[in-house]
């Protein structure tokens, strides 16, 4: 329950923070451009809002050259609504998910957004999805600054891999090292690496510490995969034993390289885990390299656990650490948002087969992805991810999407002909119904995978 508290909060924290920028960025270019916004919601607020303030008109309003009187930060609606699955941006003048047909068919008023020049309508509406890249940018670069690059790289992990039950199927052996994806350098696990390596042709990797092969993926097997296709291979090394435990009374000390139970080997702790369960109970001995030494100690597992605390990939393996300041950090930032925008990209193809078709997860896939321990580095790490995701998604050309809206006002731009009203409210509810549609089987299969999976 914990764990569930834990990454629900990331979630809902992470959420928050994208749909603000992302409204955000309607409202400033409609606000530069001087349109009316009429509401600006963090989450849907059906019937009631947790939250709402509107700011006391002015008693005296600001003209245009026109004399007409100015659109202004207090005509806006200002509010937290109960429905944590997104947020609004309500422009007056505009067909969106309000579907306010009363105020379409009055006339058009000159602080609306209908009633201004195409490519002020085109700003306002790619404005949301900018902004969200460049909060991807600024997180990265804050990343960079502060904590700088830390990896481990492949060759420095020399227990090498463990990978899942799906690559295990296609050749891939848990010690495998990996070296190459499609003849080019794998250096470090990484988001992108990661990806690269699934969508490779061909893996190679070194097996056994000598033995170079040569693994082909089948051409759908990064659609067949999870979010943890494969991780570091963590060899089982004493950070703290518990007072009282089976391990304090074993003598277990910390820096004590576990390598074997009862004379099976246990090179990283998924091996140690499974022996600990099959000795529960039993006294057993505990193959330790302390030093130089190779020594054996006796103990009794409890409940499948000797009760010490594990060192962490980065504390066992060298690391390499790249340290930025402000300036060279803005560069990296850039980079890196690039980099996973590409990548994201570039594994869309994979929504196409019938494996990805399986995979796609809906807001519990996402919150798996944040770490069950709360952990700032990946917490932002990962906020900026969903932000580069969030922008993506909203540029695709689905009516209702910002990428809807995008297409008709270049329709508009390229043809002279503006789609009329009735058109775009047939097109704002068809899209409607194709994301909730989308809503409905993503979250769907969360639920269809926790309860038969």
């Amino acid at each position: 329950m914990e764990t569930f508290l834990i990454k629900a909060a990331q979630l809902i924290l992470a959420l928050a923070l994208l749909v603000i920028v992302h409204e955000f960025g309607h409202y400033f270019f409609a606000r530069v451009f001087g349109i009316r916004v009429e509401k600006f919601y963090l989450f849907f607020n059906p019937w009631f809002s947790l939250f709402k303030w509107k700011p006391k008109a002015p008693a005296r309003r600001k003209v245009n050259k026109e004399g007409k009187e100015k659109a202004s930060w207090r005509d806006t609606e200002y509010g937290i609504g109960w429905v944590p699955l997104g947020g609004y941006c309500k422009i007056a003048g505009m067909i969106d998910e309000s579907m306010d047909k009363d105020q379409m068919a009055q006339p058009a008023k000159p602080d609306e957004f209908r009633s201004r020049p195409a490519y002020q309508r085109l700003l306002v509406m790619v404005g949301g999805v900018l902004f969200n890249f460049i909060l991807a940018c600024v997180i990265y670069i804050g990343i960079a600054w502060y904590w700088g690059d830390r990896s481990i790289p492949y060759e420095n992990a020399y227990a090498g891999m463990s990978f899942s039950e799906e690559a295990h199927k296609v050749g891939y052996q848990d010690g495998d090292i990996i070296l190459l994806a499609d003849g080019r350098p794998v250096e470090a696990k990484d988001r992108v690496n990661v990806a690269n390596v699934a969508m490779a042709k061909e893996v190679t990797l070194l097996r056994n510490g000598k033995d170079t092969v040569v693994v082909t993926n089948p051409s759908d097997f990064a659609a067949t995969l999870g979010s943890n296709f494969f991780e570091y291979r963590i060899p089982v090394v004493v950070k703290q034993v518990s007072a009282g435990s089976a391990a304090a009374e074993a003598g277990l000390q910390e820096n004590d390289h576990i390598v074997a139970i009862d004379g099976v080997p246990t090179p990283s702790f998924t091996e140690l885990q499974q022996e600990l369960v099959a000795k529960s109970g039993k006294k057993v001995p505990v193959t330790v390299v302390r030093g130089e030494k190779q020594i054996d100690l006796m103990a009794t597992p409890e409940d499948g656990k000797l009760g010490f605390g594990l060192k962490a990939p980065y504390e066992v393996y060298e690391t390499e650490v790249i340290k930025y300041n402000f300036f060279s950090a803005i560069p990296k930032g850039i980079s890196d948002g690039a980099k996973q925008l590409a990548m994201y990209v570039k594994s869309l193809k994979l929504l196409f087969t019938k494996s990805g078709a399986s995979q796609i997860g809906g807001f519990g896939a996402i919150g798996d992805l944040f770490p069950a321990k709360w952990d700032w580095r990946t917490f932002w790490e990962m906020a900026a991810f969903l932000s580069v995701i969030l922008a993506f998604m909203n540029i695709l050309p689905i009516p209702a999407l910002d990428g809807g809206h995008v297409l008709f006002v270049l329709w508009e731009i390229v043809t002279r002909r503006k789609p009329s009203d009735k058109f775009l409210e047939r097109a704002q509810i068809c899209g409607m119904i194709f994301l909730f549609a989308l809503l409905l089987y993503a979250n769907g299969n969360d639920i269809y995978r926790f309860i038969f999976k």
